[in-house]
Parts: structure tokens; C-alpha cells; sequence
């Protein structure tokens, strides 16, 4: 089995701390090194050459996207993970261009990074930092903006039904047909992935929509998915909501 190695370069001492308590208690991973400083961080990428960086873009010294530059003329092999507050579609769209191989807006969601890495691991491609494909680019543009959606309209990223309800739309745009087998074929298939069970995916992702309702955000809901308009209390069942904004995505990409 090959060595898990991972370097974290973010903005805070408090958030490399964080990632390097939560990656170190993983079966196989060793968190090789931290740093807060662009121009402290290239060499000690260097030396310990890790197979996965996750890094921010607002950074003393160099910012992150000088970083990777710096990294990609040293041929360096590591896969970057950019985690990072800004995250509008032209500084995705820059990053990746300067060879990111994944970007995860904040605040994340630590499943889902976990499952990015495990990812990368599982390929064991480590040839080259690479530029993303536009396949690729348009998933992650794709999460980002079913992130935005849902941080708008009140659904905290901390609670198990944002990352459950974002994976449920991701299966939506993919598939449309699966909302008609949402008991049968949706709830069951994002248990599966995040080791849980059907039932536990149903709650979580009411609770999520009930949270954004209870917030009193509805103007805002109907704002930015512009189909239904909802009044008061009204709210959507999941298979609506999920449809909903899958629909929006769906219309999104098409023009």
C-alpha cells in the first residue's frame, strides 16, 4: 500500500492544525508538513515531496496560485486540493487553469474532502500535477455552485444533510430519472457512499431543508430557484427540493 503523504498550506496556523488533526487520524495518512507561507512552503514541498497538497489562496509570501505555478515548474507530482473562500467561477476557472487538480469552496465539508483524497490515492496517478479536463472542471464548477445555493438559502455545511442533499442533486443532474426512484434508488445509493443507512439520509436531508426554512429564508429560495414560489411555512418534500435545484443546474448548463 502506498504511503498516504499530504503537506497543508492554508492561511491559519488554527485551520492547519485542524486539517492535520482530522487527515491524522486516518488509516494510512501522515500529514508531512504545515505551513502558512507561501515562500516557506516551496521548499519544504520539496523536501518531504507529498503526494497531495491542500492548499488556500490567500497565503503570506507567494498566494496560492504563484504556489502552484512555482510547483508545476519544478514538475512537482503532488496532487493539489485548493481549499479556499474564494470561489467565484473566475478564480475557479484561474486556478484550475494554473494546474489545481480539485477546488473545494469553505466552509468545507470534511466528507467530502476525505473522498477527494481517497480518490486521488485510489488512481495513483502521480505523474504530473495536471490541468483538469473540461470534464472535470465542470464537476467541480457543478458542486461549487450547488454549495452556493445551499449556504444561501440557510443549509449550514456543517449539518450530515448538506453533504447528503448536494450528492443527492449531483446523482439528479447526472441521472434525472433517479427522482422517480428516490426511496428505491436515490437514499440508498448515497448511503452507500457515506456508510450509512436510507432512513438516516431521508431525516438528514429534511432536517437540512427544514433548517433553511425555520431561518425564514424563503425570499431567498425563491429568488434563486425561481420556479415555485413558496409562502410561510410551505415547504418542499426532498425529492422536490432536490429537483428543484437540479433543474436549475440543469437549465444553468444549458445556456
Amino acid at each position: 500500500m502506498q504511503k498516504k503523504t499530504i503537506f497543508i498550506l492554508q492561511d491559519t496556523k488554527e485551520l492547519c492544525e485542524e486539517l492535520t488533526k482530522k487527515l491524522s487520524e486516518e488509516d494510512g495518512v501522515e500529514v508531512v508538513g504545515s505551513a502558512t507561507d507561501g515562500i516557506s512552503a516551496i521548499p519544504m514541498i520539496a523536501e518531504k515531496r507529498p503526494k497531495v497538497i491542500i492548499m488556500g489562496l490567500v497565503l503570506s509570501g507567494y498566494d496560492g496560485l504563484e504556489v502552484i505555478r512555482k510547483l508545476k515548474d519544478m514538475e512537482c507530482s503532488a496532487k493539489i486540493i485548493v481549499l479556499s473562500a474564494l470561489n467565484t467561477d473566475e478564480i475557479v476557472s484561474k486556478t484550475v487553469a494554473a494546474g489545481a487538480d480539485y477546488f473545494m469552496a469553505k466552509p468545507y465539508y470534511y466528507p467530502a474532502l476525505k473522498e477527494r483524497i481517497n480518490e486521488f490515492f485510489q488512481t495513483g496517478d502521480f505523474s504530473s500535477t495536471g490541468v483538469n479536463t473540461m470534464d472535470n472542471f465542470h464537476k467541480i464548477s457543478l458542486e461549487e455552485k450547488i454549495s452556493k445555493i445551499f449556504i444561501n438559502v440557510g443549509i449550514p455545511p456543517h449539518i450530515k444533510g448538506y453533504g447528503f442533499l448536494r450528492e443527492g442533486v449531483i446523482m439528479a443532474v447526472q441521472n434525472p430519472s433517479i427522482i422517480n426512484n428516490i426511496t428505491k434508488q436515490l437514499y440508498p445509493s448515497i448511503g452507500e457512499k457515506y456508510n450509512t443507512t436510507p432512513s438516516k439520509v431521508e431525516r438528514a436531508i429534511r432536517h437540512a431543508i427544514e433548517v433553511a426554512w425555520n431561518r425564514g429564508r424563503i425570499e431567498s429560495i425563491n429568488s434563486i430557484l425561481g420556479v415555485r414560489a413558496y409562502i410561510g411555512q410551505e415547504k418542499p418534500t426532498n425529492g422536490e427540493f432536490i429537483a428543484l435545484v437540479a433543474d436549475k443546474m440543469l437549465l444553468e448548463s444549458a445556456q
